[in-house]
């Protein structure tokens, strides 16, 4: 570990002195001369008397230095069989025109838009509009039912909402329009204006006076300049979910942002300028935010913009015809991804159709990789495979394998090590730091690097409350996991996700590792349900790969006995059950705590970002055909 070493030290040692270095590599209206400032921790600020513009930095700043005409944004749908490539300056057009809308409308610096819009290159420019005029985006992911979207626009107060009339599945099409309007009725903050993007599609009926319709303002717009802001100002509001039920938004600063994600781009993702970056997630999410928009323009890259699924559009070598025509060198996806592929492909015949000769590493995060699907991917692409750790909150990576400083070792399971920046230790429920190789929650003291989260929005009691009242002088991940002899960091599982059978503090996670290993499985999850004997039990779900006509209680046997040979008798591990789906989040995440919730016959509430709630019935009848799962009201 010689750079990387080198580079991780530096970053903890001198925080300030560190990053102010980096900032140097970004575009700043006032450079700051203030790192790191903790007067107020853990409220922690960075570069507070720099100005800067989030969309400068994207856009101008290229345009002007050599790359007008590079592709910034190459739009691939295969739900619409359409393709469109917007060079750096083309975007900048349309960027600075719909910026000219906005202010048109009302927007100024710091004002809030609300953005509810599927993946077209709109929404891109309606992103980057917002901070070229210094007010504060809100990306919701499109599609949101009515309730949940009227949630959002009490607690953001949006000058105006931008919307399109539809978003475009692989087998419906899902109108927008509706879902907005009764959301706005529903909302006690008014919004006196939106913007609606058309599509060919859907044709949205609109309200006179409220609803602007997108072409026809772009006609008339003149294009408006960046706006400089603080560091400090908000570039972006994203809501994620909360324990609560309300949603928690989390707030990104300007400043951080641009720093962290332009270092990012190179330290993390080894990627120059002009390299073709692939993040295949949606705007909706934070990976969305940070690494198809920011991050790769930041860096003056080529970002992909795909409206599809690494499945069923049309097959499971979708990945691989994108990678092949548009000459992707780093990929970004999530583990569930290429479980999909894996379990529609189990050979990866589909892989030799393609020439993925420009294509150089493939990143995984999102949920805990899996030791099965890391090999799987690493044997089928003879490629880097890299598993990393970060969230919502961090904004970019926790923990990485930083291909542009330094290659280490890969060790299945484990996302390496934390990345310069993040100084992570495992502590005990007292706060005692656990000995390596035990069982902890992952923690990471303050303060936290540029490009985290500051704050929630409008909520900063429960910012302390959610995040650092457990540990003092840590954020608290929620994350349980390990740090092994060579200080590689394992994630096993969700805090509330480590069980306690007879006292025996067990990971879920490496029951899913035992399980994922069996091969006719090619998708899992365990989680711990309620035992009036032992306190809880684990129970696990599994999906078969596509092919496999085995009895299902015979694999279930085999199943059982894996995970007593592996983790022993302790796991008590007796229930499993095949199903054909598991419940999952848009972005792929499995809704492990509703699936506890309907085993445990306790009220739980439709997940407002579950992908397709009629797979919830499918699992109510596998879990009541093993003596779970009674009727509690939903």
């Amino acid at each position: 570990m010689g750079q990387y070493l080198d580079t991780y030290k530096q970053s903890l040692n001198d925080a300030s002195k560190f990053w102010l270095q980096q900032a140097k590599d970004v575009q700043w209206t006032r450079f700051p001369t203030v790192g790191v400032n903790t007067e107020n921790s853990p409220f922690n600020t960075w570069f507070a008397d720099g100005e800067i513009n989030a969309c400068y930095n994207a856009l101008d700043h290229h345009v002007a230095n050599g790359r007008a005409e590079q592709a910034a944004i190459v739009y691939d749908s295969p739900v619409t069989q359409t393709q469109r490539t917007l060079s750096y300056a083309q975007l900048l057009d349309e960027v600075s025109r719909f910026a000219g809308v906005l202010k048109n409308l009302g927007v100024s610096k710091g004002d809030r838009v609300l953005i509810y819009m599927p993946m077209v290159p709109d929404a891109v420019v309606a992103v980057l509009a917002t901070a070229r005029l210094g007010a504060v985006h809100s990306v919701v992911f499109g599609g949101f039912a009515a309730k949940e979207l009227a949630v959002r626009i009490d607690d953001s107060t949006p000058k105006v909402i931008v919307a399109a009339s539809c978003g475009i599945e692989p087998s419906r099409l899902v109108e927008y329009k509706p879902l907005l309007d009764e959301a706005i009725d529903v909302a006690e903050h008014k919004v006196a204006h939106t913007v609606i993007l058309q599509r060919e599609q859907c044709q949205a009926s609109m309200i006179d006076g409220r609803d602007h319709d997108w072409a026809s303002a772009m006609q008339s717009a003149t294009p408006a300049d960046c706006v400089p802001v603080k560091s400090t100002d908000p570039l972006y509001i994203l809501y994620t979910s909360g324990t609560t039920g309300q949603p928690k938004g989390v707030v990104r600063d300007t400043g951080g942002s641009v720093v962290s994600l332009k270092w990012s781009m190179k330290a993390v993702y080894d990627t120059d300028p002009g390299d073709v970056y692939w993040a295949a997630s949606d705007i909706g999410w934070v990976v969305g935010h940070s690494y198809i928009i920011y991050g790769p323009l930041f860096q003056g890259c080529t970002t992909i913009l795909y409206e599809g699924k690494p499945v069923g559009t049309p097959d499971a070598g979708a990945y691989w015809r994108v990678i092949e025509e548009h000459q992707v060198k780093v990929l970004f996806t999530a583990p569930t991804a290429f479980r999909a592929i894996k379990k529609d492909d189990p050979s990866g015949a589909l892989i030799k159709d393609y020439d993925l000769s420009s294509f150089k590493t493939l990143f995984l995060a999102g949920e805990r990789c899996d030791p099965d699907t890391l090999s799987w991917a690493q044997e089928q692409l003879q490629r880097p495979v890299i598993d990393h750790w970060w969230q919502t909150e961090t904004g970019w990576a926790i923990c990485a394998n930083c291909m542009g400083l330094e290659t280490l070792p890969v060790k299945a399971g484990s996302p390496t090590v934390p990345v310069p920046g993040y100084a992570l230790d495992v502590l005990d429920d007292s706060g005692t730091p656990m000995a390596r190789g035990e069982i902890g929650s992952l923690v990471i003291k303050l303060p936290l690097p540029p490009g985290t989260f500051p704050n929630l929005w409008n909520a900063p009691d429960r910012y302390l409350s959610s995040y650092f009242h457990r540990f003092d002088g840590y954020y608290d991940t929620g994350d349980a996991g390990y740090i092994d002899d060579d200080g590689y960091v394992y994630v096993m599982a969700r805090t509330d996700d480590v069980i306690n059978v007879a006292g025996h503090r067990l990971s879920t996670g490496a029951m899913e590792e035992v399980l994922a290993g069996h091969p006719d499985v090619a998708e899992c999850a365990v989680l711990g349900v309620a035992d009036e004997l032992k306190g809880q039990l684990p129970l696990g779900l599994v999906i078969l790969n596509g092919g496999c006509e085995r009895d299902h209680d015979d694999i279930a046997a085999e199943l059982v006995a894996r995970v007593r040979e592996h983790i022993g008798p302790v796991a008590a591990f007796r229930s499993v059950a095949v199903v054909a789906r598991l419940p999952k989040t848009r972005s792929g995440k499995i809704l492990r705590a509703t699936i506890r919730s309907m085993a445990d016959r306790v009220a739980w509430k439709m997940p407002a970002t579950i992908e397709d709630p009629a797979v919830l019935d499918e699992i109510q009848q596998a879990l009541s055909a093993l003596g779970y799962a009674g009727d509690a009201d939903a």
